[in-house]
């Protein structure tokens, strides 16, 4: 108890000086937790350039623009509305939501939710609105492009919305679908003043779109939104170029209820004086026959080519900006581009998806689990840079890493990924739950994986003697050591890659699963890739960090020992003595030491790492197996004949990698 109160003393005075002094966010907030909102769906956008959350009930409530910084705000102004005109009469006219805000009041709010129905397939999502009393349908299809294998489309930030239109009268009608959006994200700074909105339209081989440009002119990672739709045979577009989103809306409902369509003034609109705040819409138009059926579409993107992290010491290009240009006017190109293509990407996520899908020996919640979870690849905080162009191997490889011969071809070619560990446990590339979620990555983009892995290498050869005081033990050691694996590879709101290991809850040069996890991942990539280049490149490094991984063999029984304190990725565990978590790892790394030996034809390694599994395998079964299951540890303490879940992920990583019978099996 003295020391947990210990703990809670220091993360008071480390908490305080960060939000209360500093004016930041703490990495992890013990005090300030974001409430429980079971009111999310699907996200917008591709990998690494930001994303916009909309919940099940179609509003835009999670933003996550600037990178790994989340922002919680559900924008009101945000929507879409329906009108239908029969015979040159406007008969129902509706904003598909079932909110009744206090603001837009001259809107027609609280479509009765009885008929919707949301449902979602990462990276899509569909809602179904059944128009009472009109006998129309509408499907509304959200698409982002999020494709295996794809690292062009993948990175672009946008989302489409297919409105499929089913008229079951036996007369026409006429339909719009009017996208209304809010300049900013409904932050404060939607009200600094500045931010102004314009129309465009952008034509490529003879397919055009219009609609309209929201410059939100922030001074830190400045952005344009752009809301359009895709013209062609039998299908208007027209636009609001600028509106109050916080008066009554009066005039914008009464301007599509007149006839269908919106005014579409020229020109610019004024910027937005401090406290204003402005918003624009824009609407697509078609006649949908006697029992016929249309299509609508509609798109948002976003453009923040440029971006600082939070230390605002570097300037990053975005991933997409490679394609697209840094101008910050890629906005009208991005739209077009997701306009045209959307049915490509459509037909590329039902080829990956559809096998798994018509899968009958896996269970339904499975099928959902694997796609529906993915969702995090894009909305975890998740950024993809581009090096700079005048970026050199010794930039990247600092003074220990030049035997990475491929570290600057590789993340030349594919970028710089990172993603949270949690959206509140605010650090990039944590690696100890990284080993987990890594196998999204290896299986759809393995190139992503491979460059992550270079840039933890080259962290692990080098090291930061900056002296820091860890917060759960109150001991001061280094931020990092050589040849040990970090625990991140730093914190979005300072500068990540240039300072790692943001977490410093627990010292963890002295964790027992992070080399391991390294050299088992290393040997996972290869096995799926078959890069030889990347095995050759990472084969020091994974003799270092099992050389420094070694020393935690006390009595040198080929096991691993832990070290009485929670000295692993259940960092909330106390383990003492071999341990079937870290103990099994440890054996499964070792026996990919003797794999990779093998391929590369290291005989003198592959020999010392077969005696040491010899030895340690007994050792294990020895120490920890009872008659029924692995202990968790073999220190005799209450907890010590616990059954831990997770105690056989050694084996389990080995099976996933195809090593985990006869010679192999640990």
């Amino acid at each position: 108890l003295l020391s947990y109160l210990s703990f809670l003393c220091r993360y008071f005075r480390w908490w305080y000086k960060k939000t209360r002094i500093e004016k930041k966010s703490a990495f992890i907030d013990l005090f300030c937790a974001v409430p429980l909102q079971q009111i999310y769906g699907c996200p917008l956008g591709g990998i690494g350039g930001g994303t916009i959350t909309r919940g099940w009930r179609g509003e835009f409530c999670r933003w996550q623009l600037n990178p790994g910084l989340y922002h919680y705000e559900t924008v009101i102004a945000n929507q879409f509305t329906v009108c239908l005109r029969c015979k040159g009469q406007t008969v129902y006219q509706q904003v598909l939501s079932v909110e009744r805000p206090s603001t837009l009041q001259g809107w027609n709010w609280g479509y009765c939710g009885h008929y919707a129905f949301y449902h979602a397939l990462y990276p899509r999502a569909w809602t179904v609105y059944e128009l009472p009393g009109q006998n129309v349908v509408l499907t509304c299809r959200q698409v982002s492009p999020v494709i295996p294998h794809d690292y062009k489309d993948s990175s672009l930030p946008v989302g489409v919305f297919i409105w499929e239109v089913e008229n079951g009268r036996d007369e026409d009608v006429d339909v719009s679908i009017m996208f209304s959006l809010q300049n900013g994200t409904g932050t404060k700074e939607d009200r600094s003043g500045g931010h102004w909105n314009e129309p465009f339209t952008f034509e490529k081989e003879g397919e055009r779109v219009a609609g309209v440009l929201l410059h939100h002119c922030t001074r830190v990672n400045p952005f344009t939104f752009a809301i359009s739709a895709r013209e062609k045979a039998g299908t208007g577009v027209t636009h609001l170029t600028a509106f109050n989103p916080a008066g009554s809306g009066r005039e914008v409902w009464q301007d599509l209820l007149q006839d269908g369509r919106l005014d579409s003034p020229a020109g610019k609109s004024s910027p937005t004086e401090k406290g204003e705040v402005t918003a624009a819409a824009v609407c697509a138009s078609c006649r949908v026959p006697a029992r016929g059926h249309r299509t609508l579409e509609l798109a948002l993107a976003w453009d923040m080519p440029r971006i600082h992290f939070g230390s605002k010491e570097k300037l990053h290009l975005r991933r997409y900006t490679r394609f697209f240009g840094s101008g910050g006017d890629a906005a009208p190109a991005l739209s077009h581009h997701a306009l045209t293509h959307y049915e490509e990407w459509e037909k590329k996520i039902e080829e990956w998806q559809k096998p798994i899908l018509e899968n009958s020996q896996l269970p339904s919640w499975y099928k959902s689990a694997l796609f529906n979870e993915l969702y995090f690849m894009t909305d975890g905080g998740t950024i993809w840079i581009e090096l700079p162009p005048d970026c050199c191997a010794e930039d990247l490889q600092g003074p220990a890493g030049a035997g990475l011969s491929h570290l600057l071809p590789v993340l030349r070619e594919y970028g710089r990924f990172a993603y949270l560990e949690g959206q509140e446990y605010r650090m990039y590339n944590t690696y100890d739950v990284h080993f987990y979620a890594s196998f999204a990555l290896v299986m759809l983009w393995p190139k992503l994986q491979i460059s992550l892995q270079y840039d933890i290498a080259v962290t692990v050869v080098n090291e930061d003697v900056q002296p820091r005081q860890y917060l759960m033990c109150g001991q001061t050691a280094q931020v990092k050591l050589k040849n040990v694996v970090p625990h991140d590879i730093g914190d979005p709101d300072d500068e990540p890659w240039q300072r790692v290991n943001a977490y410093f809850m627990h010292d963890t040069a002295d964790w027992k699963d992070l080399n391991l996890k390294f050299v088992l991942q290393v040997y996972r990539d290869y096995s799926l890739t078959h890069d030889s280049l990347y095995l050759q490149d990472m084969w020091p490094v994974c003799q270092a960090v099992m050389e420094s991984e070694l020393k935690f063999d006390t009595d040198n029984d080929g096991l691993i020992e832990n070290g009485g304190f929670a000295d692993q990725t259940y960092d909330a565990w106390v383990v003492n003595g071999a341990s079937a978590y870290c103990g099994g790892l440890w054996l499964a790394a070792v026996c990919t030491m003797c794999k990779m030996a093998e391929v590369l034809g290291d005989a003198e390694i592959q020999q010392k790492y077969t005696d040491i599994l010899s030895k340690g395998k007994e050792a294990f079964e020895r120490m920890l197996w009872n008659g029924k299951y692995y202990n968790y540890d073999s220190s005799g303490s209450d907890t010590s004949s616990s059954i831990m879940s997770d105690q056989c992920a050694g084996q389990w990583f080995l099976g996933a990698c195809g090593l985990d019978q006869g010679e192999f099996e640990v």
